[in-house]
């Protein structure tokens, strides 16, 4: 299973850094994308623009170079939010979301394919949002884009199942970041109390239930919603 060419989107912080991560401890090779900056120290990177196509199709270049073959994992991960109510959110608040977090999936899969199809093999993985599926409070557009996932890695699946190409989405619930390592002990526990678990996940909860999908022992495994949220959104 180790030793996969892995490009992981948005791999320079959070959820996206601990699955980066987690995939070289397991022998992978990986590239991931930024848009700023240098890399991790330990990892490999490239510059990239999920917005944009062309960026895109450099991204994947430059990364197939790099690990010295075609991408055989993608990691979709890179993400934005712009948070507000309904009636205060503009067109660019969701139409900035929308274009990163659903569209930049869109663009990078379809760029993954190429070499999939080849290798008639690949595992493609987007990291959606419990919120994709269970909704929240000024994040109509977020929670539009994360949903939007779920839909994109099912039409995939059908597309493309019969060339060894599997699909899936993993859900985290609240994650324990720096963001929510910040908030006031009261407001964590009223998010907690609506928790079956009872805690936040780890982010390398998060990197485990990736690393499962982009093994072997998920062959069979495709167009699924795989939650890690401690059972916040279960029944959705």
């Amino acid at each position: 299973m180790a030793g996969r060419n892995v490009l992981v989107t948005g791999g320079n912080r959070g959820i996206g850094l601990s699955i980066a991560t987690a995939l070289v401890e397991a022998g992978d090779n990986v590239v991931i994308t930024h848009r700023s900056g240098e890399p991790p120290e330990g990892l490999r990177g490239v510059r990239c623009e999920v917005t944009d196509s062309a960026s895109v199709d450099q991204a994947f270049t430059e990364a197939e170079e790099i690990l010295g073959g075609p991408v055989e994992v993608l990691v979709a991960n890179a993400g934005v939010t712009r948070d507000t109510l309904l009636m205060r959110m503009s067109d660019e608040d969701f139409d900035v979301v929308i274009d990163t977090n659903l569209a930049g999936a869109f663009r990078c899969a379809r760029r993954a394919v190429k070499g999939m199809i080849k290798q008639r093999h690949g595992r493609i993985i987007f990291i959606s949002s419990v919120v994709g599926l269970y909704g929240s409070p000024g994040q109509t557009n977020y929670s539009a884009s994360k949903s939007g996932l779920v839909g994109l890695a099912r039409s995939i699946s059908r597309e493309l199942g019969g060339r060894g190409i599997t699909a899936n989405v993993v859900a985290p619930g609240f994650i324990e970041t720096d963001m929510t390592a910040e908030l006031p002990e009261d407001r964590k526990k009223a998010y907690q109390a609506t928790i079956p678990a009872g805690r936040f996940a780890q982010p390398e909860e998060v990197a485990a239930a990736v690393r499962f999908l982009a093994g072997d022992d998920a062959a069979y495994i495709t167009g699924a919603v795989i939650p890690v949220d401690g059972g916040l959104g279960m029944g959705h």
